[in-house]
Formats: C-alpha cells, sequence, structure tokens
C-alpha cells in the first residue's frame, strides 16, 4: 500500500519500540507520510546540527506528537533519555514551552539549584535550508545576592535547555523584597503561569539560610482561605532565593529563645543546613537529615499544590465520566485471558493513583486482576463482615468488571486501612500485603516456614537474605530463592498456594544486584520439609542433604545438593569435601528408594517494581508466553497538581515474553541498557516476584467453619 503524503508540516519523538531504520528512543524525527498501517515514513534529526537525515518507518504508537515549538526545544536536550525524562513530566514541560520573557524559573546549575529569570528565547545553530530545524535554548539571569549591584561590563548571560529547568514560577508569587537587576518585578498583571515542579533534590545548596546560619524566609501572607494550621498539615514556605519548599508540620510551639508560635517541618526532599529534628540543640521531633525546617508560623502557607485556589487562573480540567458501577450479588470472576486486551488495555485502566497511593494500586492490580488462586478468597460477604471487606470486593469486581477502578474507591480504602496519609513516604507493599491478608481478608498466614528443625512460623511474603558473593553477578529468582533458604536453613512447611518473594534491595536506592532473571516456573521440591526429594547425582530418593556442597563450582553451584547413601559417599571422597557435615534427610517409610520423586513448582503470575519511589507492576494474564500487561496507576497527568487527576494506564508488552523465552544462558548475558524500555524496567527494578500454585487455592478464612 502506497503511503499517503501529509500535508501539514509535523514533528514526533520516538517513545519507545526498538531501533528501526534509523529511529530510536528518544530521537526527534519530522513526518514525511503515512501509511494506511499506522506507520510512520519520517526523517530524523540530529542535535549537534539542524538538518534532517534518512530516517526510516516507525509505528505511530511509539511516538509522541511535538509542535515545531516542542521540537526545537527538545533538539536542544543534550541526549534522548533527558528528553524521555522532561516529556514525562507534561506539565512541567507545558509550562517551558509557554514561558515568556521575566518568567521566575528554577534551573540546575553548577553551584546547585538556582532561581532565575528568562530573558530571551535564543536560536543556536545556522538555517542553511528550509528543512533545517533551529534548535532552542533560555538566555536566563540568574538571581545571586549581588544581583542589585550594576557593572559596567556585565557578563553574557547563561543559555540553558529545557531539560535544565525543573520549576516554573508564576509571576505573582515572586516574594517581597526580591529585586532584579532592573530595579522591577515582573508586571502582576501579566498572563500567569501555574507552578510546575518537577520535584527535584535541592540539597545540593542551602536554600534558606543567612549569613548567621538562622532559618530566614520572606514575608507571605497565609491563604485566603485561612486554612487553619496544625500538625499534620501540609505547608509550603517561600525561602530567600525565591524557591518554595514543601513539607508537613510535625511540631507546633515555643522554641527556646523565640517568641510566638514556630512551626516544626518535615520538608519533602533534603535541603543543606537543616536538621533531623533538632533546633538550637533541643530535638522537637525525628526526620532524616537535612529535612527538618523550624520557622515561625506565619510563614507558613497551605499547600498550593493541594488547596484549591480562590483566585484567578485557568478553569480546571473536568475529571473524565466515570461508567456507574451496581454491586451486585454475583461476584465476577478473574478477567479470562481472551477479554483482557479489550477490558484492560488502553489509558483510564487499571486503578487510578492518587497522593503517592501507586504501592496499594500496583499491588491490587497484580493480585486481584487475572490471578485463579486468588480469587477463592473474594467471595459472598456475610453479614458479620467488617465494611472494608466489601470496599476492597468493590474494588476487584470493579476491575474485573469494567477495567477501572476511580481514585476515590481506593482513597476510601486507604483511610479504612488507617493508612490514609498525605506524607511523601508512601508504604511498601509487604506492610500492605500483610494488613490485608490478615486484617481485612482474616486469612492464615499463606507461608508455614520451618527454621532450624523448629516449630513452623507464619508469614504472608519472604525476604531474600544472602551475601552478594554467595551469588552469579545476574542472578535468578530460583537462584536466590534456594541459596536464601539454604544459608538460613529455612524450608516450607507445605506447599503454599501463594509465594511473594521480595527482592534483596533496601530502599529506593541500594539494590544487591544490578538486574535479576525472573523465573517463569519456581521448583520448590527441595525446599519442602520431609517432603521425598531425588538424588543429585543419580535420581534416586535422597538420604542426606549437604550445605557446605551448595557453593560448589564443580558441581552447578548455587543448586541444592541431596543425595543418596551411595553418591553421598562417592561426592565427599575427594579431599575438598571431606570436611563437609552432611545431615540425614527424614525418608517417608512408604516410599521406596527407586520410586519416581514428583515435582512441586510455582507459575509467576506478576511481578513489582520501584523505581525513584514509585511503584508499577507487570501481571502474565493468560498462559500464552507473551499474554503480559504493564500498569502504571499514575502513567499520565492532566491538569496542574492543584485541580489535575492522574491518568492509569495499562499496556501490553509482549516483547517480555519474547526476552523470557531465552535460554537461560543467554540471559544472564544480556545487557540491559539495549534490551526494549519494558524488559529493562523489568530486570533492573524488580521489587517483589509473585508466584502461584494455580491448583491449590488459598485456605479459607479463619473465621469460616471447614
Amino acid at each position: 500500500m502506497e503511503p499517503k503524503p501529509v500535508a501539514n508540516e509535523k514533528f514526533f519523538l520516538v517513545i519507545r519500540g526498538k531501533s528501526r531504520k534509523g529511529f530510536c528512543r528518544g530521537c526527534i524525527g519530522r513526518v514525511e507520510a503515512e501509511t494506511q498501517h499506522g506507520e510512520i515514513v519520517g526523517l530524523v534529526y540530529c542535535s549537534s546540527a539542524g538538518s534532517p537525515k534518512n530516517g526510516g518507518v516507525v509505528r505511530r504508537e511509539d511516538t509522541y506528537p511535538l509542535s515545531r515549538h516542542q521540537a526545537q526545544l527538545l533538539l536542544f536536550v543534550s541526549t534522548p533519555s533527558k528528553r524521555l525524562e522532561l516529556l514525562c513530566n507534561p506539565q512541567l514541560f507545558t509550562a517551558i514551552c509557554e514561558l515568556t520573557q521575566d518568567d521566575l524559573v528554577v534551573v540546575k546549575h553548577k553551584r546547585g539549584h538556582m532561581p532565575a529569570v528568562v530573558k530571551n528565547l535564543m536560536q543556536i545553530g545556522r538555517k542553511e535550508s528550509k528543512e533545517d530545524l533551529h534548535m532552542l535554548g533560555f538566555e536566563v539571569e540568574l538571581l545571586e545576592s549581588d544581583h542589585n549591584v550594576s557593572s559596567k561590563k556585565p557578563a553574557p548571560l547563561p543559555l540553558f535547555s529545557a531539560a535544565d529547568i525543573i520549576q516554573v514560577v508564576p509571576s505573582y508569587s515572586v516574594p517581597l523584597g526580591l529585586h532584579w537587576k532592573d530595579g522591577k518585578c515582573g508586571s502582576l498583571n501579566r498572563k500567569p503561569v501555574s507552578r510546575i515542579n518537577s520535584m527535584p533534590n535541592i540539597g545540593s545548596r542551602p536554600v534558606i539560610e543567612n549569613r548567621t546560619g538562622q532559618s530566614v524566609v520572606h514575608n507571605q501572607s497565609l491563604s485566603t482561605s485561612q486554612m487553619p494550621l496544625e500538625v499534620g498539615s501540609m505547608v509550603e514556605v517561600v525561602s530567600n532565593s525565591g524557591v518554595t519548599v514543601y513539607g508537613v508540620i510535625q511540631w507546633l510551639g515555643v522554641p527556646g529563645g523565640k517568641i510566638g508560635e514556630w512551626a516544626g517541618i518535615e520538608l519533602d526532599y533534603e535541603v543543606n543546613g537543616c536538621s533531623d529534628g533538632k533546633y538550637g540543640g533541643h530535638r522537637y521531633f525525628t526526620c532524616k537529615g537535612n529535612r527538618a525546617l523550624f520557622v515561625p508560623i506565619t510563614k507558613c502557607s497551605p499547600d498550593g499544590r493541594f488547596v484549591s485556589s480562590s483566585g484567578k487562573g485557568t478553569k480546571p480540567p473536568e475529571t473524565p465520566p466515570v461508567p456507574p458501577f451496581e454491586e451486585s450479588d454475583e461476584d465476577v470472576p478473574p478477567v479470562p485471558e481472551s477479554e483482557a486486551l479489550s477490558l484492560l488495555v488502553g489509558k483510564m485502566k487499571g486503578i487510578q493513583g492518587h497522593i503517592n497511593s501507586c504501592y496499594l494500586d500496583a499491588t491490587l492490580f497484580s493480585l486481584f486482576s487475572s490471578s485463579v488462586t486468588l480469587d477463592s478468597i473474594c467471595q459472598k460477604p456475610t453479614d458479620e463482615e467488617e465494611p472494608i471487606t466489601c470496599t476492597l470486593r468493590t474494588i476487584v469486581n470493579r476491575l474485573r468488571r469494567q477495567g477501572f477502578v476511580p481514585a476515590e474507591s481506593v482513597m476510601n480504602f486507604r483511610k479504612q486501612l488507617g493508612c490514609d496519609t498525605f506524607r511523601t513516604e508512601e508504604k511498601d507493599p509487604e506492610e500492605f500485603i500483610t494488613v490485608l491478608f490478615q486484617k481485612v481478608l482474616c486469612v492464615e498466614p499463606l507461608l508455614k516456614l520451618r527454621s532450624n528443625r523448629e516449630e513452623s512460623q507464619g508469614a504472608y511474603t519472604l525476604q531474600i537474605f544472602l551475601e552478594k558473593e554467595q551469588m552469579g553477578r545476574v542472578p535468578t529468582v530460583q537462584q536466590l530463592l534456594d541459596t536464601s533458604c539454604v544459608s538460613g536453613d529455612l524450608k516450607f512447611e507445605m506447599m503454599p498456594s501463594c509465594l511473594m518473594i521480595q527482592m534483596p534491595r533496601f530502599g529506593n536506592k541500594y539494590k544487591m544486584f544490578s538486574h535479576i532473571i525472573p523465573s517463569m516456573e519456581l521448583d520448590i521440591t527441595d525446599l519442602l520439609y520431609n517432603s521425598p526429594r531425588e538424588c543429585f547425582i543419580c535420581g534416586n530418593l535422597a538420604e542426606y542433604e549437604c550445605l557446605q556442597c551448595v557453593p560448589d563450582r564443580k558441581l552447578q553451584p548455587g543448586r541444592i545438593k541431596q543425595y543418596c547413601a551411595t553418591c553421598n559417599t562417592q561426592v565427599h571422597t575427594l579431599p575438598s569435601r571431606r570436611c563437609h557435615s552432611p545431615s540425614a534427610l527424614t525418608v517417608p517409610a512408604d516410599v521406596a528408594s527407586d520410586s519416581p520423586v514428583s515435582r512441586h513448582t510455582m507459575q509467576l503470575f506478576a511481578v513489582l517494581c520501584i523505581q525513584t519511589s514509585h511503584y508499577v507492576s507487570f501481571v502474565k494474564y493468560g498462559a500464552d508466553p507473551h499474554s503480559w500487561l504493564f500498569f502504571d496507576s499514575m502513567a499520565d497527568r492532566c491538569g496542574d497538581d492543584q485541580s489535575g487527576y492522574n491518568i492509569p494506564e495499562v499496556r501490553t508488552c509482549p516483547e517480555l515474553g519474547d526476552f523470557l523465552c531465552q535460554p537461560e544462558e543467554e540471559l544472564a548475558q544480556a545487557n540491559p541498557a539495549q534490551a526494549p524500555e519494558l524488559v529493562r524496567r523489568l530486570l533492573c527494578d524488580s521489587y517483589m516476584f509473585l508466584y502461584q500454585n494455580a491448583v491449590m487455592p488459598i485456605c479459607k478464612p479463619n473465621n469460616e467453619e471447614p
């Protein structure tokens, strides 16, 4: 089919997909023609010059449309990754595209994050032909301490790209006392620009500190709403440099040596010069270092990101219509593979996120969208059930019936859970899972673990503990589980119906392994207590287990080693193994030595991932190896932080199936940097792997009679 020409000039940015004939993620192109199969034929621009080069063909769904102005701004951004990062914050990018002369911004600078005034929009490079595309950058004036001192030879103004701007400040919010070189503040009658913040870590430069080291802020009137401020209130404070910082009031009172009421604020991000909750040598509360700010309460205002403004501004976006949902006596089964794509895939699909709810959204979507094993715990409620159980059932039924759950439903559930918090520190999935199964669903512990021959203990999730030296550079989940259980002398009392394994990573930054290979099938036969096991060497019934043989490089390191009596003697005749102390296994009396041993396996059905405090999930919705979904409850946003709403999105990712179908040896050699975007996220950001035994349902709630 011949492509049809495009009448108007159009530009685009490649946002995903494999490199195809000149196009790669983050590159900018110009549409030359479109095919009826949804593909774009285009030219590609190089950031070092504005001349287009031969591009190729790219799928429309793998591109993001750009105006000429947007394309010019992004072309000046140095790397494709920075362009994509900027595009992931559409509110900030929109505000940057609308900047005019004398707008106040915060830019990344070699001395940290600094406030600046936009002076000129500069064209970079020479345009030698009509097809060339000028790059655009911003010439700004930095607001430094000596900005009122005139100079006979003013230095040239620095030039910044769109990616260097991290915040756009409305002109009418410039604090009193801030004067620029021309002695004038921006006109308050100009078009207001909504504050858009990319939420940077501003710890690289003290922003609230004067020469004496005391915290100082400019006078700032209280919001017109006159909202009362109390412990737990979200507030904002404008610093000397014009940067607005946000936080939560943790303490109110009069500190020693001061007059009037002060507020102790735990900031959203670290700021040099702040403390961990101490002021004047006395501790008033406890938080992370460089996050505690103490200021008079009169300097605080309600957080403008969450308080509706009564002043002039753009009309808040209308919330998209939500289809009505009527409760029914009939519980909705998990979404079948044949209906998953039509019901779940797209924008405004899945569970809508709101105020750091991604840990909860991703977990609920993983557990209840397609899992067969967990379906048995979502049964018709009895008269004695708590309202919170009914709320959860409504969320699950709505997700399975309509493919979308609005944020209000989840917020109501969070309130009933007692974790309805507006703090930036969100809950962990394992903490939520324990509360969910224990307090809401009243389910017995999913795991019965026996350690050091002691009585078994219950748990809902399993944390991997091991030394990095015990594993290879790129471990599989199977290897991590085996090594962790062997190191801790841990066994499963019985075959679990659901096994949720937390990876060896701590907090948002530290990861023991740069990436982990998912095990599609998890074999736990050798981890079952008092269960028949086959000899590692000959396959007969095993009678001994040797922990010292696990890391042996001559015997498949990382694998659990158990032997029959004959093989146990032969293996330990080598001088290097004579010091080993194999332990006898409990062999069931009714099992013959040559009887085949049944393997006990579990299948991967979901993976929770985290990157920079944001949780997403991958869900296997069917038996086909390519049946994978990617869910992000906050994939996009409509409107600003004050009156907008998050747009959840569910995407198909069959490329994950292509990758995981490779032999394990090839997976271990794969380079995540060269893998498709979603494959890379799964390998590098995995937080918890969820496995199920499809033939074994979850046990009944402990408040029901059998």
